[in-house]
């Protein structure tokens, strides 16, 4: 038999760089061969990306693409000379504050190595957590205070420190790429988003059976991802690789959780202190870490289950769900300033002054489209409502309707658009059931959570497109409407009539803005002339704030008509 064998043999060290089965390496150790005509063990440690530190021992002489890429020796560092003095000075120098700064907590690298203005009260956070031997923190400072600069000034300190390698950041949707545009403009650091696209293309790129998560060291994804199995598995498995021992959790990672509150149980009258996807994925997931930092303005509900619980998630060593927290406990864990308390200490916080703006009645005209719609809307209600107690209708059939009716309210609350759609497919639902009354129409079991609550941050429907979003709720407006009563005349007639109305004025600008208009013209443009765009000698700054203004509310008019 005949046995291939790789180059000729270059001199192979120990720290040299290797490629061996399409893969590198770094060489750890060398035994020679026992016999003249025997193999060379070689015993390496991996350095891709996706499988960092495995191990593979082989036989030198037995592998195909075995090469010496490179190695790591004194002569190549002397190969270059040596600095002159104050270089060397200056980087010994370097070398002693960083030390230095690495083992005093109470000094700080991170606000010099940060592109932003910091203020003192956000170092406050800063220092609190470098005391602790592993961070657990929550930041429940007031809003509009910087929680996501003090999460920043934390995360760049644990990095300079060498206390983290591995980093995830779990958010709303809504603010995921705010997050991500903030970690690196303000400190530098890049995250990537895991999400459906990003898996994909690791697994069109690796292989199916590659892991996402170890293709970099810090991530960001959203909330409404990080409660699906698809990818709370591949992250524990992640996280399980930097294990310092048995029954240890994961040594330097660190979980930074936005807006925390969103993980408490539920705490409103119809689902107490019930656990939701997000709460039941978290307590799986949170003990892997070894660091966590919760953010969150209002992180108690006014239930102090709900409360500890949250707590627990944080520091299952102190807290416990249910039992009553030591304050000395919380004390050692929170950071809550609000404005008022920073305005004694002499920082200067803009007053929030909230102004209604009241639109006379007698200034509305009685054919003001919104007015006549409610009006009708109301009256359809009410008749529904009737019949329904008259024909001894079933508590599913009531409950049915009432959705559809509050949807249809919600829907005009918004515009005249989003009415208009909403009302066309009920009303074709309507006549669709009475003309097949005796059809099989009936979707008992049929899902209307949209219905009843809308996109939620912790539903699967939370990164759905919009069109989607409509269509998922015409479907469910379809299957809530075979569930209720029969229809008649009178509701088909009044339909007709609200739908006539809304197909006239779905496509005219919203009232409130224009009103909305008119008051930022009044008071934070008052020099300028009406709306001829026509400004006097002394006003140009003013005019092109309006103008900024005018853009805004184009695009408030396209969002709420659905644009």
């Amino acid at each position: 038999m005949t046995t291939i064998t790789s180059q000729p043999h270059t001199r192979l060290k120990p720290g040299a760089v290797v490629r061996c089965r399409t893969r590198r390496y770094l060489v750890e150790d060398i035994q020679a061969p026992l016999e003249p005509d025997g193999d060379t063990l070689v015993s390496m440690a991996c350095m891709e990306d996706d499988a960092i530190g495995a191990r593979l021992t082989v036989f030198r002489e037995r592998e195909i693409d075995f090469a010496v890429l490179g190695e790591s020796s004194w002569e190549a560092v002397a190969q270059h000379g040596f600095d002159q003095p104050k270089q060397f000075a200056a980087y010994l120098n370097t070398l002693r504050w960083n030390c230095v700064t690495a083992t005093d907590a109470n000094l700080f690298q991170a606000p010099y190595r940060a592109g932003i203005h910091v203020k003192a009260y956000q170092l406050e956070p800063l220092r609190k957590a470098l005391q602790m031997p592993r961070v657990g923190l929550l930041i429940a400072d007031d809003v509009g205070l910087g929680k996501t600069i003090e999460a920043g000034l934390i995360l760049r300190e644990m990095l300079l420190r060498q206390r983290i390698k591995r980093v995830v950041i779990s958010c709303p949707p809504s603010v995921l790429r705010q997050w991500q545009e903030e970690m690196a403009n303000r400190f530098g650091l890049a995250f990537t988003v895991m999400d459906r696209a990003y898996m994909a293309k690791v697994r069109q790129e690796r292989g199916y059976g590659a892991n996402p998560w170890s293709t970099h060291s810090r991530f960001l994804i959203s909330q409404a991802l990080l409660r699906h199995s698809e990818y709370a598995a591949p992250l524990r498995v992640w996280l399980e690789q930097g294990k310092g021992g048995a029954n240890q959790a994961p040594l330097q990672s660190l979980l930074i959780l936005d807006e925390a509150h969103n993980a408490a149980p539920a705490s409103n009258t119809r689902r107490y202190a019930v656990d939701s996807g997000l709460t039941r994925s978290l307590r799986d997931l949170a003990p892997l870490f070894e660091h966590r930092v919760f953010l969150s303005a209002t992180p108690h509900n006014g239930h102090s289950n709900s409360f500890t619980a949250l707590l627990e998630l944080l520091d299952p060593t102190r807290f416990v769900r249910g039992v009553p927290l030591n304050p000395s406990d919380l004390d050692r864990v929170l950071v809550r300033r609000l404005k008022d308390d920073l305005r004694r200490l002499g920082e200067k916080f803009p007053e929030r002054v909230v102004q209604p703006l009241t639109i006379p009645r007698g200034s509305l005209q009685t054919e003001t489209p919104e007015l006549e719609l409610s009006r009708l809307l109301q009256a359809y209600c009410k008749q529904r409502q009737q019949r329904l107690i008259r024909e001894g209708a079933s508590k599913r059939q009531r409950n049915a309707d009432r959705l559809v009716t509050t949807n249809l309210q919600k829907r005009l609350l918004s515009s005249i658009e989003a009415f208009a759609r909403t009302l066309k497919v009920h009303a074709n639902t309507m006549e669709a059931r009475r003309q097949q009354r005796h059809g099989a129409l009936a979707a008992a079991g049929a899902s209307l959570d949209l219905l009843r609550g809308g996109a939620d941050r912790d539903s699967d429907t939370a990164e759905l497109p919009e069109d989607e979003l409509l269509t998922m709720e015409a479907a469910q407006t379809r299957a809530a409407l075979r569930q209720t009563v029969d229809t008649n005349q009178s509701d088909l007639d009044m339909l007709e009539a609200m739908g006539k109305i809304a197909e006239e004025n779905r496509y005219r600008p919203d009232p409130r803005i224009h009103k909305l208009e008119a008051f930022l013209r009044q008071h934070f443009c008052p020099q300028s002339r009406g709306g001829s765009g026509k400004v006097g000698a002394n006003t140009p700054v003013d005019f092109y704030r309006l103008r900024r203004y005018q853009a805004l509310f184009r695009t408030s008019i396209a969002c709420t008509a659905g644009g």
